[in-house]
């Protein structure tokens, strides 16, 4: 039987007692049905994961204690940060949960011109924190110990002049593709368009912020598709996915 993964933000250390809050409390008690004296993992985020064994499960508390740390890294040696056109609702989710499979090390969501999602302050801080949940669970999910960081929607315009490395971005009207291009010394950053694509002006918006505009064969590619085909063949050419 395969073992739950759980991510829990707080210090951990061997032999400390966790009462967990409503939420997780819910999601082992009702969702995973687990009883007292289940074993699963655990993690915080910052590195390597720790048995755990459920102590106490029942509608006032459910509570593990932390057993033996294990220094498991499942890190892609790679540095990806993805630069994410927001696109809506389940395309959007489903692009961050597999990014953070394939192995991204930080996402930022971007408004672009033909973004169709628009985002008051309060939707923005809304849809930051659920996307932020949909990394923890992908996270939970993969085996990954380090949690991915989602930063603060920006527009295209404020994001590009502060992107590092090996520069991407997803243009189905580029000469060439991926195995073109030398292999990154240090990290990638990788931009990916929203529903609609890039305009004209962002295209040379991008290339004046040393992006390489590369193509994905000769198929034009949905959003969500392009983002993580672009991200499993960046791992495959430089990263672990060949390992």
């Amino acid at each position: 039987m395969r073992i739950s993964r759980l991510y829990l933000p707080v210090p951990m250390e061997t032999g400390a007692e966790i009462a967990l809050d409503e939420e997780r409390a819910h999601y082992l008690r009702t969702v995973l049905r687990l009883k007292r004296g289940f074993d699963l993992t655990v993690f915080n985020g910052e590195g390597g994961e720790f048995a755990a064994r459920i102590v106490a499960c029942h509608r006032e508390e459910v509570s593990l204690t932390v057993g033996e740390y294990r220094p498991v890294d499942r890190e892609s040696w790679l540095g990806v940060h993805l630069g994410l056109g927001i696109s809506r609702g389940e395309r959007m989710d489903l692009a961050i949960q597999k990014a953070v499979e394939l192995g991204v090390g930080a996402i930022t969501p971007l408004f672009t011109e033909r973004c169709v999602v628009q985002l008051d302050p309060e939707r923005k801080a809304q849809r930051l924190e659920h996307w932020r949940r949909v990394v923890w669970a992908a996270c939970e999910q993969s085996g990954r110990n380090r949690v991915p960081e989602v930063l603060e929607p920006r527009s295209l315009e404020a994001w590009l002049p502060v992107a590092a490395g090996l520069k991407i971005f997803l243009d189905p009207h580029a000469a060439s593709g991926l195995r073109a291009l030398d292999p990154p010394v240090g990290s990638v950053t990788l931009l990916s368009g929203p529903e609609g694509g890039f305009s004209d002006a962002e295209r040379d918006a991008a290339v004046l912020a040393a992006f390489i505009p590369v193509r994905l064969g000769p198929r034009v590619l949905r959003t969500e598709t392009a983002a993580l085909a672009a991200l499993a063949a960046i791992q495959t050419l430089w990263g672990d996915l060949a390992a």
